[in-house]
């Protein structure tokens, strides 16, 4: 023990290794809340930690701890995953909860494996295929408010399912205890910072417009002011009752009738103004959900085997043969310019295919074998002008197996994106190796805007992930019982067969482009892992401009112009945040130690920890 102490703390092997050395060596400045109030009552949380025993890094202090006090009292990584999304619920509620889905993505340490959960949500039996279309005016209803905020864009929600699943395959303690210190949190309450003020100001007309979410969200009529303390005594008895009852108390029982009563009835306030539509959801749609365990897609890069999230999701397949499009580039050896011109470029191709072949696989023949080949991936790459950006949108290629030097494309009809930028992610990794990467969602911040009512969580509005206009050409068309497409993208990196880095992000369609993004930051680009997650962000995602975080376009704005690429200032309609994603990572050191990596200023900041922590040392 003394000489994996020692290995670690050596500023020389440790320290100096990942950028920390010298007057860095220093904790880093903890994220501090933005008034004095605020300051005495929250505690401090570092982007960055390095140790042993384990590690939690999540975009939430109080989740983040969670997770390392159930490692500390024995349970391992998916104990701690399932415990810190729990807790997630509670205070980052309007990205993540009961009412939502995701992705769970585990290594095996005992079998040597990378194993997933597909817990996405589904369309409900009775989804018509025109469900986002105005009978009155034939043309899809508006995105914004109808759609987002409505009963018809709620789809049967798989995260109680996914934390049941997760515990009874590979962890150690029961969901009513993996859900205790959630329920804890949220009946004591955690303290307001401003992101959860900000998101919630974002969203105060259409939480306004329902009864139970002004109640709970808007007391007063206003957020909850920074500092104070939120409490959620309603999703405390909720999460006790799975506890103590387990799935069939959600997916079954008066819950599952209240969940079905709000969906098909919204519980609008009186005189509002937005539509508020009634939604398809019913009691034997909960009833028949299960999730399903996926093979992980995987492709070798750099000499690492990158595993991701098989469809539903498009993330595995798109990050993957992104980084297939990559390999024959060596961005290694590329200029900075060169190398980002390379990122937008290949990130653009790999969209084109991820919008013509990728959909639910129980309702679309994808052909994820392909997709993720070699040889697919250097017929696209061969299409990269290495001193000029093509035309977008460009065409996708043609994964049939049947792959020359530079590629066969076709032609179909781009759809708009419209993706929440929400969701969120942790990883979690224990002191036997065993590692989670879990990206889970309501999609829209606030998802639905629609809180079950005397139950405390917020219902998604996923289905908007789905194509407004049903084409049978589309791989993402609305179909009863279906899976939305995803950009979900979990991910797990082995080298040389064991554990390197696990790492994800929220940001809709964005999530894939940051992951990738981070990725080359930290394999080709020389970066450390918090270099490569606090690195200014820009996505490509097969359209005309480019979307960038303004650092980016200050930065590289210049350098990228002669090839072609225009940069546009990222944000959107919905929210005041101009930033691209919020990852959460962590990177397996030598001799058994760990680097867990949020974000240093993305959200608000997020939350890095180890069990046994060297450095920052004054945690």
């Amino acid at each position: 023990m003394k000489k994996l102490i020692a290995s670690l703390s050596a500023s020389a092997l440790v320290l100096s290794g990942f950028g920390l050395s010298g007057a860095a060596a220093s904790p880093p400045k903890p994220l501090v809340p933005e008034s004095a109030h605020d300051a005495a009552q929250a505690r401090t949380k570092y982007p960055t930690a390095i140790g042993y025993g384990g590690a939690v890094a999540s975009v939430d202090p109080d989740a983040t701890k969670i997770g390392l006090d159930v490692l500390r009292r024995g349970g391992n990584a998916v104990d701690a995953a399932v415990a810190t999304a729990a807790a997630l619920g509670v205070t980052e509620p309007y990205s993540a909860g009961i009412g939502g889905g995701g992705y769970f993505v585990f290594y095996n340490a005992k079998q040597h494996k990378v194993l997933t959960i597909d817990g996405r949500e589904t369309a409900p039996a009775a989804m018509p295929t025109n469900a986002f279309i105005d009978p009155a005016t034939g043309a899809p209803y508006r995105f914004f408010p109808e759609l987002v905020t409505s009963g018809v864009s709620v789809g049967i929600p798989g995260t109680p399912a996914t934390w049941d699943r997760a515990l009874r395959q590979w962890g150690t303690l029961s969901l009513g205890k993996a859900l205790k210190p959630a329920a804890d949190l949220a009946q004591h309450g955690f303290v307001v910072d401003a992101t959860f003020r900000s998101q919630t100001l974002d969203n105060k007309a259409r939480f306004a417009a329902i009864v139970p979410t002004a109640k709970l969200f808007l007391p007063g009529g206003d957020a909850p002011q920074v500092g104070t303390v939120f409490k959620n005594p309603e999703l405390a008895d909720t999460y006790r009752l799975l506890g103590a009852k387990g799935l069939p108390a959600f997916y079954g029982g008066p819950l599952a009738s209240e969940i079905e009563a709000t969906v098909k009835n919204p519980p609008k306030t009186p005189g509002t103004a937005l539509p508020v539509m009634p939604g398809h959801l019913t009691t034997a749609d909960l009833a028949k959900y299960k999730v399903i365990d996926r093979a992980p897609t995987k492709v070798r890069y750099d000499g690492l085997d990158v595993y991701g999230m098989a469809p539903s999701s498009s993330g595995g397949t798109t990050v993957g043969e992104a980084l297939n499009i990559l390999t024959p580039l060596q961005l290694s050896k590329q200029s900075t310019p060169q190398a980002l011109h390379s990122y937008l470029e290949a990130s653009a191709l790999a969209f084109a295919d991820r919008g013509a072949y990728v959909g639910d696989p129980a309702y679309v023949d994808v052909p994820t074998k392909e997709l993720l080949s070699r040889g697919f991936g250097a017929e696209r790459s061969c299409l990269i002008d290495p001193a000029k950006a093509a035309v977008k949108p460009v065409k996708p290629g043609v994964p049939d197996g049947q792959y020359g030097a530079c590629g066969a494309t076709t032609v179909t009809n781009e759809r708009p994106d419209t993706e929440g930028l929400s969701t969120t992610h942790l990883v979690a990794a224990d002191k036997w190796g065993n590692v989670v990467s879990y990206t889970l969602t309501i999609e829209q911040t606030g998802g639905s805007g629609i809180t079950v009512p005397g139950r405390g969580f917020l219902l998604n509005n996923e289905l908007t992930d789905f194509s407004t206009v049903y084409s049978d050409a589309d791989p993402n068309r609305i179909q009863p019982g279906k899976r939305p497409r995803s950009s979900m993208s979990p991910t797990i990196v082995l080298r040389d067969g064991k554990p390197f880095l696990a790492l994800g992000s929220p940001g809709g369609s964005t999530i894939i482009t940051t992951v990738l993004q981070t990725l080359t930051n930290r394999v080709d680009r020389g970066m450390t892992l918090p270099e490569a997650v606090a690195a200014p962000r820009a996505s490509q995602r097969n359209t005309a401009n480019v979307t960038a975080e303004p650092p980016f376009i200050e930065a590289y704005g210049a350098a990228l112009k002669p090839y072609g690429h225009t940069l546009v200032p990222s944000g959107d309609a919905f929210t005041s945040a101009a930033e691209i994603g919020a990852v959460a990572a962590l990177e397996f050191l030598p001799n058994g130690g760990f680097l867990a990596a949020a974000e240093p200023t993305r959200r608000g900041g997020g939350s890095a920890g180890t069990v046994h922590q060297l450095w920052p040392t004054n945690r």
